[in-house]
């Protein structure tokens, strides 16, 4: 079960990631309050340790940006979070050899099937919030997941270390999850806080060893 810290910003938040060592990282190149510039980036990706693997998220940014990025070996995971349709997915697939991962912000079980059959690597299975692409804080209904995907995927939306049990234990039974991502269960007045990765980290790490 691999651990995702997502929306890294600051040299601080590197830092805490070196430390307590999640699986993953996520630079946002979209416009949020977490958003990074390139340059932020690319700064920020030398400081990180290189077993941590970075993911760039993205909402209807231009291809040859998002391709640029993974070039430059910035972020070696892409992730969809907009409106992207399979034409945009295939038109990255032939500029780049990066992962992709499309977001899907869950309603219903019908919209998790209809994103199952994209060209992508992997789903990330987040909350639907009207005009949001994500970072609503709130968690959806886990038993919405359907039993057999395709695709593997990765739970977002809301975990903190309160309910990463309770979010395990529903999804540990779906053979498809590999992992978590959390960004503002991991905060504290909008900036990332280290006790709350140690303790997230830690919390996972421990339930997977049970």
């Amino acid at each position: 079960m691999k651990i995702k810290i997502c929306g890294i910003r600051r040299e601080e938040d590197v830092r805490y990631l070196n430390e307590t060592m999640p699986d993953c990282a996520g630079f946002i190149f979209a416009d949020t309050k977490r958003k990074v510039t390139e340059d932020q980036a690319a700064l920020l990706r030398k400081q990180m340790d290189p077993r941590i693997q970075v993911f760039g998220v993205f909402v209807n940014a231009p291809v040859e940006n998002v391709a640029s990025l993974a070039h430059k070996k910035i972020i070696d995971v892409i992730q969809l979070h907009g409106d992207e349709p399979e034409e945009y997915i295939q038109a990255l697939h032939s500029m780049t050899e990066a992962p992709v991962i499309k977001a899907v912000r869950v309603k219903t079980r019908e919209d998790i099937l209809l994103a199952d059959r994209l060209p992508v690597d992997h789903l990330l299975l987040d909350t639907y919030h009207r005009g949001q692409y994500g970072g609503t804080g709130e968690t959806f209904s886990w038993e919405l997941i359907p039993e057999e995907l395709e695709h593997s995927y990765l739970l977002a939306g809301g975990l903190r270390a309160g309910n990463i049990r309770q979010a395990l234990s529903v999804v540990e039974g779906k053979d498809r999850c590999i992992g978590v991502d959390v960004s503002g269960g991991v905060e504290t007045d909008g900036v990332k806080d280290f006790e709350k990765i140690k303790i997230l980290i830690e919390t996972v790490r421990s339930y997977r060893t049970q």
